[in-house]
């Protein structure tokens, strides 16, 4: 397909017209059962939280998870177009770059750029997109989400004026009842049939200080419920958690109040995981102590549930479970290794040909043009930025791509090969500001997380801003990462990752290199001209 009929077609996609090829396409065995699948996605693991990586081997309390690696495969090579959670979210579930939301914010937002797409926490997905669940509905599927949403448009969404009012007190109790309401039909117009025990961001941003804890007992029994109301039919169950992000204080967490949710108070709790009070125990019997692995028990204790449903239930030989994090974590908003490679974990029953490590490179924009292949569903694979890896799982094929994009904030990035290009451009207004305007957009963001009792992580407005965002010294999400590369401020970003894999050599200024920088520069430019925006390399 041509660059421009391409674009055009995308057009339509993202308009929420779906088109599908002719039978040829088509995938599987004449009737076989059609595989339930299960997306799983974790939100800001650490490297060290997998015990099949070096980083955490030995680490961690997680058999569930540790289950799935030695019987499913682990995709080594997996990466993330756009490392932080929303529009890693955007890309899993549309199978397109982020810069290619239709949300009239985001494209508010592109025209204050001059054109130039930004892409953070704005991606949003409308009623109007083509998304998986709904390609999937039309293929005869069921579709279920739980859990943490932030991607999905919701209209009508009340902003509470006091952080710290009573979530029991009527009038507040029904404006939560009334926010989970319009959440819940976002989440179906956006392709879900079924939309249960959702948080519509992390809990910090609920809107009340009293319900904003994490409660994964009361996602998962939604997962359950769903799984055990559709036995009989093939079923897509997108289940999200809200750890182990933040908060992770336990009594915000794992030890938390178990009847707080992020839709009011319950009258009895919920049941389907094992008991809250038996984590710390056995973290301590595992030699864990100390080490604040208690939120990723129980996760791991979310993921057991839903394999030991499956058991119940003899699904799990008819059942796909995607293990994903949103994000690399180390170098959170950046577009580092760090930030964009987050290995994830593809499980069925008796595993796959490729066998149990996978080091194809592999896009979460590719998810669901491989769903679709392994649902046997009818589509045409150019509405996707992704590709299917079917084919790697099987065995047949070891490199679906040349090259990775990547796009965050004020960044853009492409591997190829050994080699990886940063481009960072910030528009003439910000890099233009007065020291008082710099801080008058610095105290505004530090406002906002006072009203929150968050953390505030600068108060310079002389500190040069992040890849992220243009906020002097960046924002909390980056903290971690910001300024911690030599070349971190610098406008072109070169580097050999195969013998410099810390990134902290940029070759952008050594003649030595030009030849490459030019080759590198020129293929960003070739993919940012087929997607929305403009950005200058």
């Amino acid at each position: 397909m041509s660059r421009v009929n391409r674009r055009q077609f995308l057009k339509f996609a993202a308009a929420g017209t779906v088109l599908f090829p002719t039978a040829n396409t088509l995938t599987g065995c004449a009737g076989c059962r059609r595989p339930n699948i299960i997306f799983f996605i974790a939100d800001d693991m650490l490297p060290e939280m997998f015990n099949f990586l070096p980083e955490g081997r030995g680490k961690n309390l997680t058999p569930n998870l540790d289950r799935l690696a030695r019987e499913g495969t682990i995709m080594m090579n997996q990466y993330v177009a756009s490392p932080v959670c929303t529009p890693s979210r955007y890309n899993c579930l549309t199978g397109r770059y982020a810069s290619r939301a239709r949300n009239e914010s985001f494209l508010q937002r592109t025209r204050r750029e001059k054109g130039q797409t930004v892409i953070q926490w704005n991606s949003f997905i409308t009623e109007r997109d083509s998304t998986l669940p709904k390609i999937l509905q039309a293929n005869g599927y069921t579709t279920g989400m739980v859990g943490k949403n932030h991607v999905i448009h919701v209209n009508n969404y009340y902003q509470f004026p006091d952080y710290n009012a009573d979530p029991k007190a009527p009038k507040i109790a029904a404006k939560l009842r009334e926010n989970s309401e319009n959440l819940q039909a976002a989440v179906k117009q956006a392709g879900f049939d079924y939309a249960e025990r959702l948080y519509h961001n992390n809990p910090n941003f609920i809107g009340l200080a009293d319900v904003a804890v994490q409660n994964l007992d009361w996602i998962t029994e939604g997962g359950l419920l769903f799984i055990e109301s559709n036995r009989n039919t093939p079923f897509f169950l997108y289940f999200a958690t809200t750890v182990p992000h933040q908060p992770n204080e336990p009594e915000r967490s794992w030890n938390a109040n178990p009847l707080v949710t992020a839709q009011g108070i319950l009258e009895s709790p919920p049941e389907g995981m094992p008991p809250r009070e038996t984590i710390a125990r056995r973290i301590k019997k595992a030699g864990l102590e100390g080490t604040g692995r208690e939120n990723l028990l129980w996760l791991d204790d979310a993921l057991g549930a839903l394999l030991d449903k499956l058991c119940e239930l003899n699904l799990d030989n008819d059942t796909l479970l995607f293990f994903f994090n949103d994000h690399g974590q180390h170098d959170k908003g950046t577009l580092y290794q760090g930030g964009v490679r987050t290995p994830s974990v593809v499980w069925k029953k008796g595993g796959f040909e490729c066998g149990e490590v996978s080091t194809t490179r592999v896009s979460n924009v590719d998810f669901a043009p491989t769903i679709l292949d392994y649902t046997n569903s009818r589509y045409d694979p150019n509405m996707f930025d992704g590709t299917s890896f079917r084919s790697v799982l099987q065995g047949r094929s070891k490199i679906i791509h040349d090259r990775l994009y990547f796009e965050l904030g004020y960044s853009r990035g492409l591997l190829m090969g050994d080699w990886k290009y940063i481009a960072l451009r910030y528009p003439d207004y910000a890099e233009n500001r007065t020291f008082s305007e710099r801080k008058q957009v610095l105290d505004a963001y530090n406002r906002g997380r006072e009203f929150r009792n968050m953390k505030i992580v600068n108060r310079d407005p002389s500190k040069p801003y992040s890849h992220l965002e243009i906020i002097p010294g960046g924002g909390h999400a980056e903290h971690e990462s910001y300024g911690k590369r030599p070349g971190y401020f610098d406008s072109d970003q070169l580097y050999n990752i195969s013998e410099d894999p810390g990134e902290t050599n940029n070759l952008a200024q050594d003649p030595t290199y030009q030849t490459k920088l030019t080759e590198m520069q020129q293929a960003l430019d070739e993919m940012t001209d087929d997607l929305p925006g403009a950005f200058k390399i």
